[in-house]
């Protein structure tokens, strides 16, 4: 069997033995510096780009730690989003199917749109680990069924999207129902100034786990772009898709009114779209979850939802029908794909007023290639800045043949047009100077 690079961290047999069946033999850097942190009960705050393993670095110290004989809550997680809680419930139960029957760790996911009444009464035996969006355990606590004041463990995952969707105060009220000597284990992408003062009341001097965002996105992950040339973009998505032909893609919008046009008309060219976005209720958003994960739809339409939390397996290719407002967004949606050493394809259809957005990712160290659809495919074009490489280049040539050329004393009619000419003949005799030099 090949060997196991997380022995060293002296799991039990069983983690082990649940990491070799799904695949992980060596731990990603965010999982290399929290790992020993978690273990020792300290409190740490994780900064990493999405698809870096981040859930198994707090999942799997904290199943270590477990103690299963005694029957109440030691661990409480929280989401911003039910898929988001029900999908790290679900990687905890990948784990924990591979414990004895003596050694059974008891986890409970607590999410809105399921039934509170039978989540309180099967609530006589306190779970060992606690899953859920901070206003469903805030509820339960408030009705004395669940008792998180035994829990020594909080995570917070995607903190800053706690921050964005007004979580913040439930999670202070859970928080302070917990031990005062609380390990408290905060994962974002950013740290926003608004979340600090919360953080500072439960964090003393945490240690700060900052992943390198020089490499902003995943290395097996083709960036490219697409001017949209005021083409028609629904149909230039559809092209593209068509041209692709992916095992799985995402199509992002920035808001679900556009979700629904780029859908709807996706639909009506006769592909099979799945949806994803705020107004879909609980029944549908999960029923939708489901259909994705058995693969029914090989195009998904997509609100930044989907870019942070939930994961979609298989997606190979991600397209921006817009580029986000926040373009943090950009590395969340592109890592939607290119993830577990996989490669993937992120297409970005833009404006000339993207411009500026286009500018800054790369200096964030984003590097696109360039690419048009002609007939259906693919075809490489110039770098949208070679343009104004070669206007800057004439610029300055410009400017260098006319300080080759003295003005006469005494201007004679004509004199312009020589004047011209001579800048001319320089200009020339400069650009053949340079392509012996290239």
């Amino acid at each position: 069997m090949k060997e196991n690079q997380f022995d060293r961290f002296k799991f039990q047999p069983f983690i082990i033995e649940a990491l070799n069946q799904q695949g992980f033999y060596q731990p990603t850097e965010i999982q290399e510096k929290m790992i020993p942190l978690v273990l020792k009960s300290e409190s740490a705050i994780g900064q990493s780009q999405t698809g870096t393993g981040k859930t198994h670095a707090f999942v799997l110290p904290i199943l270590e730690k477990i103690k299963p004989e005694v029957q109440q809550v030691q661990a409480v997680i929280t989401a911003p989003t039910r898929e988001l809680a029900s999908q790290i419930y679900h990687q905890i139960l990948k784990m924990t199917e591979h414990c004895s029957a003596e050694q059974a760790i008891m986890t409970r996911c607590y999410i809105g749109g399921t039934d509170k009444q039978r989540t309180i009464d099967k609530l006589k035996v306190q779970p060992h680990i606690v899953v859920g969006t901070p206003g469903r355990i805030k509820d339960l606590m408030t009705e004395q069924a669940l008792f998180v004041h035994t829990a020594d463990t909080l995570v917070v995952d995607e903190a800053d999207m706690m921050l964005d969707m007004g979580f913040i105060e439930d999670l202070d009220q859970v928080a302070a129902k917990m031990p005062e000597k609380l390990q408290m284990l905060v994962f974002s992408a950013t740290i926003p100034e608004k979340l600090k003062p919360f953080l500072k009341k439960y964090m003393e001097n945490p240690k700060i786990i900052q992943i390198d965002s020089k490499q902003r996105a995943a290395v097996n992950l083709e960036h490219i772009l697409l001017p949209s040339r005021h083409r028609n973009k629904k149909q230039l998505v559809h092209d593209a898709l068509l041209a692709y032909n992916p095992y799985l893609a995402i199509v992002f919008t920035n808001t679900k009114k556009m979700a629904e046009e780029v859908a709807g008309f996706l639909i009506e060219k006769g592909l099979k779209v799945g949806r994803v976005h705020g107004d879909l209720n609980p029944r549908e958003r999960k029923k939708m979850m489901k259909q994705i994960q058995d693969l029914e739809f090989q195009y998904i339409v997509a609100t930044d939802l989907a870019a942070r939390g939930i994961d979609i397996e298989g997606v190979s290719h991600v397209i921006n029908y817009e580029l986000p407002t926040d373009l943090d967004f950009y590395v969340h949606r592109v890592g939607r794909t290119a993830r577990a050493g996989n490669s993937g394809i992120a297409l970005t259809i833009y404006d000339l007023s993207d411009e500026d957005a286009l500018n800054r990712l790369e200096k964030m160290g984003i590097q696109f290639k360039y690419v048009d659809l002609k007939n259906e495919e693919f075809v490489e074009i110039e770098d949208r800045n070679r343009r104004k490489t070669r206007v800057k280049q004439e610029d300055e040539a410009d400017k260098i043949a006319k300080s080759m050329i003295k003005k006469p004393q005494k201007v004679k009619p004509g004199y312009k047009k020589k004047m011209q000419w001579e800048m001319d003949k320089i200009k020339k005799r400069q650009r053949k100077l340079n392509q012996r030099k290239k």
